[in-house]
């Protein structure tokens, strides 16, 4: 029967889009399974084939759940605010939200460009997600409960005492008893104050005190300012200076911005590690991120100054071959601590570090380089003076912002010791169990601890702690080296800050009068005088005494305020978008606690491993505060989390020799001075590495004079596997594969590529391997164009190959093992064509294990089989363990360790049995030829071996 793949695949997307079959149920009386993938980011290129891969492990595990009966909730939708938009639109002129919507739901683009979109390429490849429950973060209706979010994070404070987030009003009631006595809060900076003190401030005075403590507040903070996209930059977008869009110099600057609190909840995201079953490179990330750290803080004086200097050191114990001072470039100590001679120097020194972000910084670890302030410090226990110097290995986000360096002891301190000229102290008696320094110390001079002597590490970091602590000048501490969020992005494509300024004291907007809408503006750049893009809205100003958004001409700063013009980053919508999932139509709150009570943890999230430090964690933060805040039960997000791998493309190359429009063939570029530089693969002819000369000289404007050196005639291309991505022109597009060989083929050979986990290379020409199982499956049910399905009772062989594949198919699905359930599936159907099975108790049952692999060939089958309902909600086959256990083994029968033949026996045979039965049989008493062997050894069910 011929297996026409494009009716059926249309014919079931249909049915299963009128009929709602993925349609999530309410009935929370039904056991529950959230299965979720990190959702897309809708770009005009659409998708490729390797961002389905992890789209195609999670549809079929919730497939899979659906058989086992639970409910299952398995949505999607998209992270549709973004940078991306926000350029094009710049660029077009065109409003990023009707550009996102045509990347979503198709269309066309300005430039008359036909674009599928998203859904409908999604569609194509048959995932099962209910579509009902869509949501889209650039959408009012979603944003508006993000900008809940942010408000409740605003009016909450961490109270160390009862170790979570409290409504502010908590934190007002002690201020106004107490003052700041006993309490035990995350802060900006230690305020000490009265209880009349706090009585006695303006409202004004007040609500700037309370922003020390806001969980959502607003700092002076250095963050990664990109003059040429005119808005802030998260670390990771930003690659060796420049950001990863445009490729703009992004430089430290110090700015007003929105940040989160995250670094309270440092000690609560490590140990949340603990539960959550992750892959364990990434617990590992985060781990690294927060960075969690156990010394002591101690402070230095300045010679000569009312300044000190606190640094955290770890090593509290080394303390005596502290030989000098290293301040942070952007330290606020570097300006009083300079002195009028070294003041050019340093000021030069500043403004090259700015043009590095702090990951560059950390990145950089052979390097050194600094400034000396022309200040000293006083070593508190040498009370010899050291210098102070300034240099970018000092992060300001770290610690104190300053090190007590001790080159003797650290490899990065000594080659600036070395550099600078500064004398190196080795602290050897308090030193006795640490680990030799991976560098050359001989120059050092060895000096001793005094009262440390003697003492392995614990005890002499102890004792120096206890020695700091009774000196009065610091005391033992833990640090982190997460930082606090920055939360503001100078953008027009995102989330608006629900916040309006009175005496530029920044108040939240009643929650009443949510979403704070995106305004229209003219232009998505920054305002002539700097402000962010929304500077160049005209309806975007808050009237106090009316409650509304009216023009900013009306702005008088007595009943009419100014708005925010910072937008949130990408990642405020996708910290939470999980949790809408559960009720995405519900209008009076977030989710209901029902809902959210019912479905809990997402039980399995695939997704990207890239996402470990940026969206994991502060998903993780934003779900412990609404817990905190008693909004949802669960403490984690996450229950299981898998991190797929990618889809390699293979690029082509071209070489062009340096200076010159001439290309030259692979085999010949020895000798000459070339440049590499991707070709569309499309340009290749058929499957070969040789490029169509003519298709190259037409693809772009700058190729239509090229040049070529040829060997053979022919022009071959260098080839290499890497990232699949359009900016690499290796990208294969799914909508082409589903229409030549549909969807069951591209999702069931994704899967057989190899393991999920693991990245793997993309090869067009594998698909006919997997197109003829699926051929052969389908013609399992056939004899030649008539459908034949026997009711007759099947073999023990028949029964057994079914029984066999529904083990492997659970063990593999249960281990996430789908690559090797996919040669289960050829195995098992070869087998049942060469028996020309054609029983309706194993092919009905054979049907249900490959559908959620392959479920429009499935959905055909069933339907063929006499069934009306969908073959979704089908029981999954029991396995029958009896049908695997063998009547008859073959042995093989050896002579001193050597396989002759083998002998085909009963499996109920005794040890005794089989060695009379094996000596009887002629095939044995010819090799023996009349002699007695030595010794039989028989391993039941196993072998044979007769010993001469």
């Amino acid at each position: 029967m011929f297996y026409d793949h494009k009716a059926i695949d249309e014919r079931w997307q249909k049915f299963w889009k009128e009929n709602q079959t993925f349609k999530t149920s309410d009935d929370t009386k039904l056991p529950k399974y959230y299965v979720l993938d990190m959702f897309p980011y809708p770009s005009g290129a659409g998708l490729h084939v390797g961002h389905p891969l992890g789209y195609i492990a999670s549809d079929i595990y919730a497939r899979y759940k659906r058989h086992q009966g639970f409910n299952v909730l398995h949505p999607i939708g998209y992270d549709s605010f973004g940078l991306p938009a926000e350029q094009y639109a710049i660029q077009t002129g065109q409003h990023p939200a009707e550009t996102t919507k045509v990347n979503i739901e198709g269309g066309v683009d300005k430039s008359g460009n036909k674009i599928d979109g998203y859904k409908k390429q999604l569609d194509k490849i048959g995932f099962s997600f209910d579509w009902t429950r869509e949501v889209r973060t650039s959408e009012p209706n979603f944003y508006k409960w993000t900008q809940w979010i942010f408000i409740e994070l605003f009016h909450s404070w961490y109270n160390k005492t009862s170790d979570k987030a409290e409504n502010i009003q908590t934190l007002i009631a002690h201020l106004e008893n107490h003052g700041t006595e006993n309490l035990e809060a995350n802060q900006t900076e230690s305020l000490i104050f009265s209880a009349e003190d706090w009585k006695n401030s303006s409202e004004a005075e007040q609500q700037l005190l309370l922003l020390n403590y806001r969980l959502a507040y607003r700092a002076e903070t250095t963050v990664n300012w990109c003059p040429g996209l005119g808005t802030v930059l998260a670390n990771d977008e930003v690659k060796d200076g420049k950001s990863e869009r445009g490729g703009f110099p992004v430089f430290q600057k110090k700015m007003m911005q929105w940040s989160m609190r995250i670094s309270a909840y440092s000690e609560r995201l490590l140990q949340g590690l603990e539960n959550i079953d992750w892959p364990q490179p990434l617990k590992d990330s985060q781990k690294y991120w927060i960075g969690k750290s156990i010394g002591a803080e101690v402070s230095f004086k300045v010679k000569e100054s009312e300044v000190a200097i606190s640094v955290f050191t770890t090593r509290p114990d080394t303390i005596f071959g502290a030989t000098f001072m290293v301040l942070a470039p952007e330290s606020p100590l570097v300006a009083n601590l300079t002195t009028a001679e070294q003041k050019s120097e340093v000021e030069n020194y500043i403004e090259e570090t700015s043009k590095k972000t702090e990951r560059d910084r950390m990145a950089d670890v052979k390097s050194v380089s600094g400034a000396f302030t022309g200040s000293f410090a006083i070593n508190p226990f040498t009370n010899k003076e050291i210098p102070i110097y300034i240099s970018d290995y000092v992060l300001m986000g770290y610690g104190t912002g300053a090190v007590m360096a001790v080159p003797a002891h650290d490899e990065r301190d000594h080659r600036f010791a070395k550099k600078f000229g500064i004398e190196i102290l080795q602290v050897v008696e308090a030193d006795v169990d640490v680990q030799e320094a991976s560098f050359d110390s001989k120059d050092s001079v060895c000096i001793n601890s005094e009262f440390l002597n003697g003492l392995n590490y614990e005890d002499a970091k102890s004792k120096i702690i206890s020695e700091i602590e009774k000196k009065g000048i610091g005391e033992g501490t833990i640090n982190y080296r997460q930082r606090d969020a920055i939360f503001s992005r100078q953008r027009y494509w995102g989330e608006p800050v629900p916040v309006y300024y009175k005496d530029e004291v920044p108040y939240t907007l009643p929650i009443s009068t949510l979403p704070l809408e995106l305004p229209e503006v003219e232009k998505y750049l920054p305002t002539e005088d700097g402000n962010p893009p929304l500077g160049n809205a005209k309806e975007f100003a808050w009237d106090e005494e009316n409650q509304k958004i009216v023009s900013t001409d009306l702005i008088d700063n007595k009943i009419v305020f100014p708005i925010e013009l910072s937008t949130m980053p990408g990642w405020a919508g996708s910290s939470w978008y999980f949790l809408r999932y559960m009720d995405p139509q519900n209008e009076n709150g977030f989710v209901s606690k029902q809902k959210a009570d019912y479905w809990g943890q997402v039980d399995l999230y695939i997704g990207g491993s890239e996402h470990a430090t940026g969206h994991l964690l502060y998903a993780r933060f934003w779900n412990k505060f609404l817990k905190d805040r008693g909004f949802i039960e669960q403490d984690e997000p996450f229950k299981k989390l898998i991190n797929q791998g990618m889809i390699l493309g293979m690029s082509a190359f071209v070489y062009r020799i340096e200076g010159t429009n001439q290309y030259i063939s692979k085999g010949l570029i020895e000798g000459h001075n070339t440049q590499k530089v991707h070709v569309d693969v499309s340009l290749l002819k058929g499957t070969t590495d040789e490029l169509d000369i003519e298709k190259f000289k037409n693809w772009r404007l700058e190729y239509a004079d090229a040049e070529f050196i040829l060997e053979d005639d022919k022009y071959i291309c260098e080839r290499e596997v890497e990232k699949m991505s359009k900016s690499k022109y290796n990208v294969v597009n799914p909508d082409e594969i589903c229409e030549e060989y549909g969807a069951d083929c591209l999702r069931l050979y994704e899967m057989f590529l190899g393991p999920l986990e693991q990245s793997k290379p993309w090869n067009t020409q594998g698909l006919s391997g997997v197109y003829g199982f699926l051929k052969k499956f389908y013609n399992l049910y056939y004899i030649e164009d008539t459908f034949s399905v026997s009711e007759e009772e099947p073999t023990k062989a028949e029964f057994k190959i079914l029984h066999t594949l529904i083990k492997k198919f659970e063990t593999d699905i249960q281990n996430f093992s789908f690559n090797t359930s996919v040669s289960s599936f050829m195995i098992a159907a070869n087998d049942l064509q060469k028996l020309k099975c054609n029983k309706r108790a194993i092919l009905e049952p054979l049907a249900v294990v490959i559908s959620p692999y392959a479920p429009h060939i499935c959905e055909e089958l069933w339907r063929a089989l006499g069934h009306e309902t969908s073959i979704e909600f089908e029981k999954l086959p029991e396995l029958v363990e009896s049908y695997l256990i063998e009547d008859e083994i073959e042995y093989p029968v050896s002579f001193n360790g050597k396989m002759k033949f083998k002998l085909l026996l009963s499996s109920d045979l005794g040890k005794e049995e089989v060695e009379k039965i094996a000596m009887q049989d002629e095939r044995v008493l010819n090799f023996l030829n009349g002699n007695v062997p030595t010794k039989i050894i028989i391993v039941p069910k196993k072998i044979i071996n007769i010993v001469m």
